[in-house]
């Protein structure tokens, strides 16, 4: 489902003379139906770096990254955009919204855009909302005005409300409480067992250990590790 090869990637330092730096070299792994990887290695190793390439926020210097049959390194905007609505899922540590939406339209809003009934989506994000013990009496309200965990618990209900084959997840337990991160990682296993092919970022080991059915050390992709 996700086969990422020869991928690697360079920043270009254009306010100290254009400065290149390389970040990462020949990075290569797979990600089956069903199976959930581990990212790991030190801050500053590449992992969010390989996320951020695998969602096309950022263009790689050579390699593929192959989602679902779509090369991410090769495909226009619109196929991109095209891959994110019904394929790629991504659940980041920051909720990024517009401002004044309500929560419920906010997390309905996936199911919506693939042309689902507004009745049918906000009956789902409502589900979801509960799961994820956000109180109704908030759903009414941007998410925007919300705490941390709030934040990271309505993303999740975002994420997780249309059943993505491929899905990204970026520390989506670093907020939360004991309670609400059993829940999460119910998700994370119910999304495995319906077959979604996820690659992760978990700093929270014993959560890695749970869900996560192998780890990449992206540390053997640093241009220094490869030389």
């Amino acid at each position: 489902m996700i086969e990422i090869s020869g991928l690697s990637k360079t920043f270009t330092l254009h306010n100290q003379g254009s400065a290149v730096i390389r970040v990462m070299a020949d990075a290569a792994l797979s990600v089956a139906p069903g199976e959930c990887v581990g990212l790991i290695g030190a801050s500053g190793a590449g992992k969010s770096t390989l996320m951020r390439m695998v969602y096309g926020n950022y263009l790689a210097a050579t390699g593929s990254i192959v989602i679902a049959g779509t090369d991410i390194t090769k495909a226009t905007p619109r196929e991109i955009i095209a891959l994110r609505r019904a394929t790629l899922g991504y659940v980041s540590q920051f909720l990024r919204v517009v401002p004044r939406v309500p929560t419920l339209e906010v997390v309905a809003e996936p199911l919506r855009v693939l042309g689902h009934p507004a009745e049918e989506a906000r009956a789902r994000a409502a589900a979801l909302l509960r799961q994820v013990n956000i109180p109704e009496r908030l759903w009414s309200l941007s998410p925007t005005t919300f705490s941390g965990g709030e934040q990271q618990r309505v993303n999740i209900a975002r994420g997780f409300i249309h059943p993505y084959p491929a899905l990204l997840l970026d520390e989506p337990t670093a907020s939360l409480d004991a309670a609400n991160r059993e829940v999460v990682l119910g998700l994370i296993a119910a999304a495995k067992a319906r077959g979604a092919a996820i690659l992760g970022i978990f700093h929270d080991e014993a959560a890695r250990a749970q869900v996560c059915d192998r780890f990449v050390d992206v540390t053997a992709f640093t241009p220094q590790a490869a030389a």
